[in-house]
């Protein structure tokens, strides 16, 4: 799930590379990374499967790269190729199409449609300028409104312009205004974080949404203090003011709301995330959680985890939350996993598909997943949400998000 010297894979920019075969894609990434990060060959087809890499691209930061397989590949095999690059257009923050022969065919033209489709920023690389003159090409695309940059990934000549094309690309958006926590506070308020240590929490350090949570409040220059479920009481005690917020694990909600004054805001590390994740999409979160009345015997349920984290004996997305919901509904619950950046499912078979806090997702594949949910009518909810609801105190974990507390009953019919 990460470790705590690097950025994790759900907070980069995914940077996809993508065009026909040979066109020097996994050149053109490795000059762009300063380092042989792919596999490069005069073979055409020599990347398969996408392959991602977190690196670290000065002036970009931390970013995503994945090179993909070629668009114009062939046979069965090479459409199974095709199919899996075009889930990385869908999962991907910006694409680089890359051409290597001088010509811009239907290929690129279906690329560029693909991209706008799902609104994607994207720029056009024109590579081995050694071998073809691109100027017409360029002028061409230009008059299109396509930005394109002229690169010779062997010599790096065009890589820093292609840089700083890519980065403002993401200028226009609003990353810098979404936090985790720190928007909910402002600087020199409290907040605690409750984090159990069970079997769950790897030794000696935190789980990541601990972690970046933590780093988030930081730097907004907000006080955090983090203790054990057991200790929250002899906190408070110590305190000579009340937190202005207190950040439990979802596991232990029921007790910590139990045990704080009703006047102190409360939420979870899998709420927080879901609502930083999803962004604009959280309240098609909070309507899922309606179907939980409405589960009959034989429902299925999907489990959908963005990690593949070792699971424990008590896992809480395997063996916690199945058993809560059986024990909240009284109904016999089939329930299915689905682990890893990909869910490769088709949603229509299930009765609720329950995501987990996706501290490995960038939130353009986490969006992506309430989107495909709602758009085939499938309920679509959060760990978090879906705890705090059967243990009773929804209200309570969203009362501190702003654009919240104006929801009305009728949006979501959960007694807001």
């Amino acid at each position: 799930m990460g470790t705590l010297n690097e950025t994790s894979r759900g907070m980069r920019t995914a940077i996809a590379f993508l065009g026909r075969r040979n066109a020097g894609k996994s050149s053109l990434l490795n000059a762009l990374v300063g380092y042989d990060l792919a596999i490069v060959s005069a073979t055409a087809g020599t990347t398969s499967d996408p392959v991602h890499k977190a690196v670290e691209i000065n002036p970009l930061g931390p970013c995503l790269v994945i090179d993909t397989a070629g668009l114009d590949d062939s046979g069965e095999l090479g459409q199974k190729r095709i199919d899996k690059t075009m889930e990385v257009i869908n999962d991907s923050d910006v694409g680089v199409i890359v051409v290597g022969d001088g010509q811009w065919t239907g290929f690129e033209d279906d690329i560029v449609k693909r991209l706008q489709a799902q609104k994607r920023p994207f720029i056009v690389a024109l590579n081995k300028s050694d071998c073809y003159e691109y100027s017409t090409l360029k002028k061409q695309l230009q008059q299109k409104g396509i930005d394109a940059v002229v690169t010779m990934a062997v010599h790096t000549e065009g890589i820093n312009e292609l840089k700083e094309k890519i980065r403002s690309l993401k200028l226009g958006e609003k990353d810098e205004s979404w936090a985790i926590a720190g928007d909910l506070l402002q600087p020199g308020d409290v907040a605690i974080l409750v984090v159990p240590i069970d079997l769950g929490a790897p030794k000696g350090r935190l789980i990541l949404p601990q972690v970046q949570t933590l780093r988030d409040l930081l730097d907004h220059n907000i006080l955090a203090l983090v203790v054990k479920e057991n200790q929250l009481a002899n906190m408070l005690e110590k305190l000579a003011c009340p937190p202005d917020l207190v950040i439990t694990d979802s596991q232990v909600v029921n007790e910590v709301s139990a045990a704080l004054p009703p006047d102190i805001p409360l939420t979870t590390f899998s709420t927080l995330f879901a609502r930083f994740k999803s962004r604009g999409l959280f309240c098609a979160l909070l309507e899922g959680v309606k179907k939980i009345e409405q589960l009959e015997d034989g429902a299925r349920i999907l489990i959908a985890e963005a990690c593949t984290h070792h699971a424990m004996a008590d896992d809480i997305g395997r063996v916690k939350l199945p058993r809560w919901l059986r024990e909240y509904t009284g109904k016999r619950l089939d329930f299915e996993v689905a682990a890893g950046p990909a869910l490769k499912r088709d949603l229509r078979q299930y009765d609720m598909v329950i995501q987990c806090g996706g501290c490995m997702l960038t939130p353009t594949v986490y969006q992506n997943r309430v989107r495909e949910a709602s758009s085939l009518g499938v309920a679509i909810s959060n760990y978090g949400l879906v705890i705090s609801y059967i243990q009773g105190v929804l209200p309570r974990i969203i009362s501190p998000f702003p654009e919240l507390r104006d929801l009305s009953r009728e949006l979501t019919g959960i007694g807001l």
